[in-house]
Protein backbone atom coordinates (compact mmCIF):
# COMPACT_ATOMS: atom_id res chain seq x y z
CA UNK A 1 0.00 0.00 0.00
CA UNK A 2 1.12 3.59 -0.51
CA UNK A 3 2.30 5.19 2.74
CA UNK A 4 -0.78 7.44 3.00
CA UNK A 5 -3.14 4.44 2.70
CA UNK A 6 -1.29 2.26 5.19
CA UNK A 7 -2.95 1.92 8.63
CA UNK A 8 -0.99 3.75 11.27
CA UNK A 9 0.78 1.65 13.87
CA UNK A 10 0.52 1.89 17.64
CA UNK A 11 4.09 3.16 17.85
CA UNK A 12 3.36 5.94 15.36
CA UNK A 13 0.29 6.92 17.41
CA UNK A 14 2.52 7.21 20.47
CA UNK A 15 4.71 9.76 18.70
CA UNK A 16 1.87 12.29 19.06
CA UNK A 17 1.80 11.95 22.87
CA UNK A 18 3.82 14.02 25.31
CA UNK A 19 3.73 14.35 29.09
CA UNK A 20 3.29 17.96 30.14
CA UNK A 21 3.26 17.43 33.91
CA UNK A 22 2.91 14.51 36.35
CA UNK A 23 -0.86 14.77 35.93
CA UNK A 24 -1.26 15.96 32.33
CA UNK A 25 -0.61 14.48 28.88
CA UNK A 26 -1.03 16.20 25.53
CA UNK A 27 -1.82 14.86 22.07
CA UNK A 28 -0.78 17.23 19.33
CA UNK A 29 -2.74 18.08 16.22
CA UNK A 30 -2.39 15.52 13.45
CA UNK A 31 -3.20 12.50 15.60
CA UNK A 32 -6.39 12.33 13.54
CA UNK A 33 -6.86 14.39 10.36
CA UNK A 34 -8.27 17.91 10.52
CA UNK A 35 -7.83 18.53 14.24
CA UNK A 36 -8.49 22.21 14.97
CA UNK A 37 -7.04 22.13 18.50
CA UNK A 38 -4.81 19.73 20.47
CA UNK A 39 -6.03 17.33 23.18
CA UNK A 40 -5.22 17.41 26.85
CA UNK A 41 -5.66 14.44 29.18
CA UNK A 42 -5.62 14.91 32.96
CA UNK A 43 -4.11 11.54 33.82
CA UNK A 44 -1.18 10.37 35.90
CA UNK A 45 1.13 7.54 34.81
CA UNK A 46 -1.20 4.75 35.95
CA UNK A 47 -4.27 6.24 34.25
CA UNK A 48 -2.22 6.94 31.12
CA UNK A 49 -1.32 3.25 31.04
CA UNK A 50 -5.01 2.34 30.98
CA UNK A 51 -5.66 4.74 28.10
CA UNK A 52 -2.75 3.45 26.07
CA UNK A 53 -3.68 -0.17 26.74
CA UNK A 54 -7.11 0.54 25.23
CA UNK A 55 -5.47 2.24 22.24
CA UNK A 56 -3.03 -0.63 21.71
CA UNK A 57 -5.87 -3.16 21.96
CA UNK A 58 -7.76 -1.31 19.22
CA UNK A 59 -4.73 -1.68 16.92
CA UNK A 60 -4.45 -5.38 17.75
CA UNK A 61 -8.15 -5.91 17.02
CA UNK A 62 -7.85 -4.17 13.66
CA UNK A 63 -4.85 -6.31 12.70
CA UNK A 64 -6.65 -9.41 13.95
CA UNK A 65 -9.84 -8.54 12.07
CA UNK A 66 -11.97 -7.92 15.19
CA UNK A 67 -13.21 -4.56 13.95
CA UNK A 68 -11.51 -2.29 16.45
CA UNK A 69 -12.59 -3.47 19.86
CA UNK A 70 -16.06 -4.87 19.28
CA UNK A 71 -17.36 -1.63 17.77
CA UNK A 72 -15.94 0.65 20.48
CA UNK A 73 -13.52 3.38 19.53
CA UNK A 74 -10.73 3.99 22.07
CA UNK A 75 -11.25 7.06 24.22
CA UNK A 76 -8.04 8.70 23.00
CA UNK A 77 -9.30 8.67 19.43
CA UNK A 78 -12.75 9.89 20.46
CA UNK A 79 -11.26 12.87 22.30
CA UNK A 80 -9.14 13.62 19.22
CA UNK A 81 -12.16 13.37 16.90
CA UNK A 82 -13.95 15.98 19.02
CA UNK A 83 -10.98 18.29 18.32
CA UNK A 84 -12.04 18.31 14.64
CA UNK A 85 -15.49 19.81 15.26
CA UNK A 86 -16.18 23.33 13.93
CA UNK A 87 -15.93 26.15 16.46
CA UNK A 88 -14.01 24.29 19.16
CA UNK A 89 -11.60 26.44 21.18
CA UNK A 90 -8.66 25.78 23.50
CA UNK A 91 -8.34 22.02 23.51
CA UNK A 92 -10.42 18.87 23.60
CA UNK A 93 -10.12 17.93 27.27
CA UNK A 94 -10.30 14.58 29.03
CA UNK A 95 -10.90 14.33 32.76
CA UNK A 96 -9.15 11.64 34.90
CA UNK A 97 -11.98 9.10 34.61
CA UNK A 98 -12.13 9.31 30.80
CA UNK A 99 -13.33 6.20 28.97
CA UNK A 100 -14.98 5.28 25.70
CA UNK A 101 -18.52 6.58 25.15
CA UNK A 102 -20.98 7.46 22.37
CA UNK A 103 -19.36 10.06 20.09
CA UNK A 104 -17.60 12.00 22.82
CA UNK A 105 -15.68 9.96 25.35
CA UNK A 106 -17.18 9.93 28.83
CA UNK A 107 -15.16 12.49 30.74
CA UNK A 108 -14.69 14.65 27.62
CA UNK A 109 -15.07 18.44 27.92
CA UNK A 110 -15.18 20.70 24.86
CA UNK A 111 -16.12 24.36 24.45
CA UNK A 112 -17.39 26.03 21.28
CA UNK A 113 -17.34 29.75 20.50
CA UNK A 114 -20.96 30.87 20.33
CA UNK A 115 -19.98 33.93 18.29
CA UNK A 116 -18.55 31.69 15.56
CA UNK A 117 -21.31 31.05 12.99
CA UNK A 118 -19.69 27.70 12.15
CA UNK A 119 -19.67 26.46 15.77
CA UNK A 120 -21.75 23.37 16.54
CA UNK A 121 -23.63 21.64 19.32
CA UNK A 122 -23.46 17.85 19.49
CA UNK A 123 -25.84 15.62 21.49
CA UNK A 124 -22.98 13.11 21.76
CA UNK A 125 -21.18 15.73 23.87
CA UNK A 126 -24.03 15.74 26.37
CA UNK A 127 -25.09 12.11 26.44
CA UNK A 128 -28.40 10.30 26.44
CA UNK A 129 -29.15 10.81 30.14
CA UNK A 130 -29.30 14.60 29.96
CA UNK A 131 -28.40 16.28 33.27
CA UNK A 132 -27.61 13.02 34.92
CA UNK A 133 -26.22 14.41 38.14
CA UNK A 134 -25.54 13.98 41.82
CA UNK A 135 -27.16 15.63 44.84
CA UNK A 136 -25.83 15.48 48.40
CA UNK A 137 -28.04 15.93 51.47
CA UNK A 138 -26.55 16.40 54.90
CA UNK A 139 -28.14 15.43 58.24
CA UNK A 140 -27.36 16.02 61.91
CA UNK A 141 -27.27 12.27 62.44
CA UNK A 142 -24.22 10.22 63.39
CA UNK A 143 -23.38 6.69 62.27
CA UNK A 144 -24.19 5.41 65.77
CA UNK A 145 -27.70 6.88 65.45
CA UNK A 146 -28.31 4.68 62.41
CA UNK A 147 -26.79 1.61 64.03
CA UNK A 148 -29.01 2.14 67.11
CA UNK A 149 -32.21 1.81 65.04
CA UNK A 150 -34.23 -1.39 65.63
CA UNK A 151 -33.62 -2.36 62.02
CA UNK A 152 -30.15 -0.87 61.84
CA UNK A 153 -28.66 0.06 58.50
CA UNK A 154 -30.76 -2.49 56.60
CA UNK A 155 -33.94 -1.04 58.04
CA UNK A 156 -33.03 2.44 56.89
CA UNK A 157 -32.12 1.16 53.43
CA UNK A 158 -35.46 -0.67 53.24
CA UNK A 159 -37.32 2.54 54.13
CA UNK A 160 -35.63 4.28 51.21
CA UNK A 161 -36.58 1.37 48.93
CA UNK A 162 -40.17 1.66 50.13
CA UNK A 163 -40.31 5.37 49.32
CA UNK A 164 -38.24 5.75 46.12
CA UNK A 165 -39.16 3.61 43.06
CA UNK A 166 -36.14 1.98 41.44
CA UNK A 167 -35.32 -0.20 38.43
CA UNK A 168 -35.98 -0.24 34.70
CA UNK A 169 -39.57 0.78 33.95
CA UNK A 170 -40.23 1.99 37.51
CA UNK A 171 -43.15 4.40 37.91
CA UNK A 172 -43.20 7.49 40.08
CA UNK A 173 -45.38 7.97 43.13
CA UNK A 174 -46.01 11.69 42.56
CA UNK A 175 -49.26 12.63 40.76
CA UNK A 176 -48.33 14.30 37.48
CA UNK A 177 -50.54 15.45 34.59
CA UNK A 178 -49.39 16.37 31.09
CA UNK A 179 -49.83 20.03 32.03
CA UNK A 180 -47.74 19.50 35.17
CA UNK A 181 -45.00 17.94 33.07
CA UNK A 182 -44.88 20.92 30.70
CA UNK A 183 -44.63 23.24 33.71
CA UNK A 184 -41.80 21.16 35.20
CA UNK A 185 -39.93 21.20 31.87
CA UNK A 186 -40.20 24.99 31.84
CA UNK A 187 -39.71 25.88 35.50
CA UNK A 188 -37.41 23.17 36.85
CA UNK A 189 -37.12 23.37 40.63
CA UNK A 190 -39.44 26.39 40.73
CA UNK A 191 -42.17 23.88 39.87
CA UNK A 192 -40.99 21.66 42.76
CA UNK A 193 -41.20 24.62 45.13
CA UNK A 194 -44.67 25.49 43.95
CA UNK A 195 -45.81 21.91 44.50
CA UNK A 196 -44.31 21.64 47.97
CA UNK A 197 -41.71 19.06 46.93
CA UNK A 198 -38.67 21.26 47.71
CA UNK A 199 -37.54 23.75 50.31
CA UNK A 200 -36.86 27.34 49.19
CA UNK A 201 -33.19 27.04 50.16
CA UNK A 202 -32.74 23.83 48.08
CA UNK A 203 -32.43 25.69 44.79
CA UNK A 204 -29.78 28.04 46.21
CA UNK A 205 -27.47 25.03 46.45
CA UNK A 206 -28.18 23.70 42.98
CA UNK A 207 -26.30 24.23 39.73
CA UNK A 208 -28.16 26.80 37.61
CA UNK A 209 -30.33 27.27 40.73
CA UNK A 210 -32.30 24.26 39.56
CA UNK A 211 -33.64 25.80 36.37
CA UNK A 212 -32.32 26.26 32.85
CA UNK A 213 -34.22 29.25 31.52
CA UNK A 214 -33.99 28.08 27.89
CA UNK A 215 -36.15 25.01 28.58
CA UNK A 216 -39.05 24.88 26.12
CA UNK A 217 -41.50 21.93 26.36
CA UNK A 218 -42.82 22.68 22.87
CA UNK A 219 -39.46 21.45 21.52
CA UNK A 220 -39.78 18.11 23.33
CA UNK A 221 -41.47 15.36 21.31
CA UNK A 222 -44.71 13.72 22.41
CA UNK A 223 -42.90 10.40 22.63
CA UNK A 224 -40.30 11.87 24.99
CA UNK A 225 -43.06 13.27 27.19
CA UNK A 226 -44.90 9.93 27.23
CA UNK A 227 -41.72 8.28 28.44
CA UNK A 228 -41.07 10.90 31.09
CA UNK A 229 -44.58 11.36 32.48
CA UNK A 230 -44.73 8.17 34.61
CA UNK A 231 -41.07 8.25 35.66
CA UNK A 232 -40.88 11.48 37.67
CA UNK A 233 -39.46 10.76 41.11
CA UNK A 234 -37.83 7.46 40.11
CA UNK A 235 -34.22 6.49 40.47
CA UNK A 236 -33.86 4.24 37.43
CA UNK A 237 -31.28 1.49 37.06
CA UNK A 238 -27.69 1.02 35.90
CA UNK A 239 -25.25 3.13 37.90
CA UNK A 240 -27.95 5.29 39.50
CA UNK A 241 -28.25 5.12 43.26
CA UNK A 242 -29.56 6.64 46.46
CA UNK A 243 -26.92 5.87 49.05
CA UNK A 244 -26.66 6.58 52.78
CA UNK A 245 -23.04 7.53 53.42
CA UNK A 246 -20.84 8.48 56.36
CA UNK A 247 -18.22 11.23 56.29
CA UNK A 248 -15.06 9.19 56.77
CA UNK A 249 -12.36 11.86 56.58
CA UNK A 250 -12.17 15.64 56.35
CA UNK A 251 -9.20 17.25 54.57
CA UNK A 252 -10.27 20.90 54.76
CA UNK A 253 -12.22 21.72 57.94
CA UNK A 254 -13.15 25.23 56.83
CA UNK A 255 -14.72 24.11 53.54
CA UNK A 256 -16.38 21.09 55.17
CA UNK A 257 -17.78 23.34 57.88
CA UNK A 258 -19.30 25.68 55.30
CA UNK A 259 -21.00 22.63 53.77
CA UNK A 260 -22.21 21.30 57.13
CA UNK A 261 -20.04 18.19 56.93
CA UNK A 262 -18.04 16.61 59.78
CA UNK A 263 -16.41 13.25 60.40
CA UNK A 264 -18.88 10.56 61.41
CA UNK A 265 -21.83 12.50 60.03
CA UNK A 266 -24.52 10.80 57.93
CA UNK A 267 -25.29 12.10 54.43
CA UNK A 268 -27.42 10.93 51.49
CA UNK A 269 -26.15 10.97 47.91
CA UNK A 270 -28.69 10.74 45.08
CA UNK A 271 -27.52 10.00 41.55
CA UNK A 272 -30.07 10.09 38.72
CA UNK A 273 -31.06 12.10 35.67
CA UNK A 274 -33.78 12.74 33.12
CA UNK A 275 -34.76 9.08 32.66
CA UNK A 276 -36.51 8.09 29.41
CA UNK A 277 -37.44 11.66 28.53
CA UNK A 278 -33.80 12.76 28.24
CA UNK A 279 -32.88 9.66 26.28
CA UNK A 280 -35.63 10.35 23.77
CA UNK A 281 -34.65 14.02 23.42
CA UNK A 282 -31.13 12.92 22.48
CA UNK A 283 -32.38 10.25 20.08
CA UNK A 284 -34.73 12.68 18.33
CA UNK A 285 -31.97 15.27 17.93
CA UNK A 286 -29.46 12.82 16.47
CA UNK A 287 -31.93 11.91 13.72
CA UNK A 288 -32.69 15.56 12.88
CA UNK A 289 -29.02 16.52 12.86
CA UNK A 290 -28.18 13.99 10.17
CA UNK A 291 -30.24 16.13 7.79
CA UNK A 292 -28.76 19.37 9.09
CA UNK A 293 -25.22 18.16 8.46
CA UNK A 294 -26.06 17.17 4.90
CA UNK A 295 -27.71 20.55 4.24
CA UNK A 296 -24.89 22.61 5.78
CA UNK A 297 -22.03 20.51 4.45
CA UNK A 298 -20.66 19.59 7.89
CA UNK A 299 -18.06 16.82 7.72
CA UNK A 300 -17.40 14.80 10.89
CA UNK A 301 -14.81 12.18 11.78
CA UNK A 302 -17.35 9.82 13.37
CA UNK A 303 -21.08 9.70 12.65
CA UNK A 304 -21.70 9.44 16.41
CA UNK A 305 -20.57 13.07 16.54
CA UNK A 306 -23.72 14.17 14.68
CA UNK A 307 -24.10 17.90 15.25
CA UNK A 308 -25.71 21.10 14.01
CA UNK A 309 -24.69 24.72 13.91
CA UNK A 310 -25.56 26.34 17.22
CA UNK A 311 -27.50 29.04 15.37
CA UNK A 312 -29.33 26.62 13.04
CA UNK A 313 -32.99 25.67 13.62
CA UNK A 314 -31.88 22.17 14.63
CA UNK A 315 -29.23 23.50 17.00
CA UNK A 316 -31.65 25.90 18.68
CA UNK A 317 -34.32 23.21 18.96
CA UNK A 318 -31.93 20.76 20.59
CA UNK A 319 -30.66 23.31 23.09
CA UNK A 320 -34.23 24.20 24.09
CA UNK A 321 -35.23 20.54 24.40
CA UNK A 322 -32.00 19.67 26.23
CA UNK A 323 -32.64 22.49 28.73
CA UNK A 324 -36.17 21.18 29.26
CA UNK A 325 -34.80 17.68 29.89
CA UNK A 326 -32.27 19.19 32.31
CA UNK A 327 -35.15 20.82 34.17
CA UNK A 328 -36.87 17.43 34.32
CA UNK A 329 -33.75 15.98 35.95
CA UNK A 330 -33.60 18.80 38.53
CA UNK A 331 -37.25 18.13 39.39
CA UNK A 332 -36.64 14.37 39.47
CA UNK A 333 -33.81 14.72 42.00
CA UNK A 334 -35.95 17.15 44.00
CA UNK A 335 -38.79 14.62 44.06
CA UNK A 336 -36.43 11.93 45.36
CA UNK A 337 -35.11 14.39 47.94
CA UNK A 338 -38.71 14.87 49.10
CA UNK A 339 -39.17 11.10 49.30
CA UNK A 340 -35.83 10.54 51.07
CA UNK A 341 -36.77 13.17 53.65
CA UNK A 342 -40.07 11.38 54.25
CA UNK A 343 -38.26 8.05 54.61
CA UNK A 344 -35.85 9.43 57.21
CA UNK A 345 -38.67 11.15 59.08
CA UNK A 346 -40.63 7.90 59.27
CA UNK A 347 -37.64 5.96 60.57
CA UNK A 348 -36.27 8.48 63.08
CA UNK A 349 -39.60 9.96 64.19
CA UNK A 350 -38.44 13.52 63.56
CA UNK A 351 -39.23 16.06 60.85
CA UNK A 352 -36.75 16.50 57.99
CA UNK A 353 -36.14 20.03 59.26
CA UNK A 354 -35.29 18.72 62.74
CA UNK A 355 -32.92 16.25 61.07
CA UNK A 356 -31.24 19.17 59.23
CA UNK A 357 -31.74 17.45 55.86
CA UNK A 358 -30.50 20.33 53.75
CA UNK A 359 -29.08 20.11 50.23
CA UNK A 360 -25.30 20.57 50.26
CA UNK A 361 -25.19 20.85 46.46
CA UNK A 362 -26.59 19.40 43.24
CA UNK A 363 -24.26 19.05 40.23
CA UNK A 364 -24.89 18.16 36.60
CA UNK A 365 -22.53 16.01 34.58
CA UNK A 366 -24.19 15.49 31.19
CA UNK A 367 -24.98 18.94 29.86
CA UNK A 368 -24.05 21.78 27.49
CA UNK A 369 -24.29 25.33 28.80
CA UNK A 370 -23.48 28.86 27.66
CA UNK A 371 -20.75 30.24 29.93
CA UNK A 372 -18.23 33.09 29.93
CA UNK A 373 -14.58 32.00 29.88
CA UNK A 374 -11.18 33.46 29.04
CA UNK A 375 -9.69 32.16 25.78
CA UNK A 376 -6.38 33.54 24.51
CA UNK A 377 -6.65 36.49 26.88
CA UNK A 378 -10.19 37.45 25.82
CA UNK A 379 -13.50 36.70 27.52
CA UNK A 380 -15.82 34.76 25.23
CA UNK A 381 -19.26 33.20 25.41
CA UNK A 382 -18.76 29.46 24.99
CA UNK A 383 -21.08 26.49 24.73
CA UNK A 384 -19.33 24.12 27.12
CA UNK A 385 -20.15 20.44 26.61
CA UNK A 386 -19.50 18.32 29.71
CA UNK A 387 -20.02 14.63 29.00
CA UNK A 388 -19.51 12.63 32.18
CA UNK A 389 -17.75 15.65 33.68
CA UNK A 390 -18.69 18.04 36.48
CA UNK A 391 -18.69 21.81 36.63
CA UNK A 392 -16.17 23.09 39.22
CA UNK A 393 -16.24 26.89 39.51
CA UNK A 394 -13.78 28.69 41.81
CA UNK A 395 -14.26 30.91 44.87
CA UNK A 396 -15.80 34.34 44.21
CA UNK A 397 -17.37 33.29 40.89
CA UNK A 398 -20.79 34.96 40.47
CA UNK A 399 -22.52 31.63 39.79
CA UNK A 400 -21.27 30.07 43.04
CA UNK A 401 -23.84 30.33 45.88
CA UNK A 402 -23.14 32.92 48.54
CA UNK A 403 -22.58 30.16 51.15
CA UNK A 404 -19.63 28.86 49.10
CA UNK A 405 -18.10 32.10 47.84
CA UNK A 406 -15.00 31.53 49.98
CA UNK A 407 -14.68 27.78 49.35
CA UNK A 408 -15.52 27.40 45.68
CA UNK A 409 -18.40 25.41 44.22
CA UNK A 410 -18.91 22.03 45.89
CA UNK A 411 -17.98 19.23 43.49
CA UNK A 412 -19.54 15.80 44.04
CA UNK A 413 -17.53 12.84 42.78
CA UNK A 414 -19.60 9.71 43.29
CA UNK A 415 -18.10 6.37 44.19
CA UNK A 416 -19.34 2.85 43.59
CA UNK A 417 -20.60 0.47 46.26
CA UNK A 418 -16.97 -0.59 46.69
CA UNK A 419 -15.28 2.81 46.67
CA UNK A 420 -15.60 6.13 48.48
CA UNK A 421 -17.31 9.22 47.18
CA UNK A 422 -15.60 12.60 47.44
CA UNK A 423 -16.73 16.17 48.03
CA UNK A 424 -14.27 18.62 46.45
CA UNK A 425 -14.31 22.34 45.70
CA UNK A 426 -13.63 24.24 42.49
CA UNK A 427 -10.38 26.18 42.06
CA UNK A 428 -9.12 29.02 39.90
CA UNK A 429 -6.54 26.71 38.29
CA UNK A 430 -9.31 24.39 37.18
CA UNK A 431 -11.22 27.37 35.82
CA UNK A 432 -8.21 28.53 33.83
CA UNK A 433 -7.29 25.11 32.41
CA UNK A 434 -10.54 23.15 31.99
CA UNK A 435 -13.32 25.75 31.64
CA UNK A 436 -14.06 25.04 35.31
CA UNK A 437 -14.53 21.26 34.97
CA UNK A 438 -13.44 18.07 36.66
CA UNK A 439 -14.25 14.35 36.77
CA UNK A 440 -17.61 12.89 37.81
CA UNK A 441 -16.43 9.58 39.28
CA UNK A 442 -18.80 6.63 39.19
CA UNK A 443 -21.69 9.05 38.79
Amino acid sequence: LPARSRPRTYSSDLSYFSRVSPTTCAVRQGFVPDMRVPCRFYVDASLESLLLTELRKSHEDIVGGAGGGGGFMPAVRQVANVATLPGIVGASLAMPDVHSGYGFAIGNVAAFDMDDPEAVVSPGGVGFDINCGVRLLRTNLRVEDVDALPGGREGLAQALFDHIPVGVGSRGLLPLTASDLDSALTLGMDWSLRGGYAWPEDKEHCEEYGRMAAGDPSQVSRRAKRRGLPQMGTLGAGNHYCEVQAVDEVYDKFSAGRMGLEEGGVVIMIHSGSRGLGHQVATDALVEMEGAMARDGIQIADRQLACARIRSPEGKKYLAAMAAAANYAFVNRSAMTFLARRAFASVFGQSPDDLDMHVVYDVSHNIAKAERHMVDGKERTLLVHRKGATRAFPPHHPLVPVDYQFTGQPVLVGGTMGTCSYVLAGTQKGMDETFGSTCHGAG
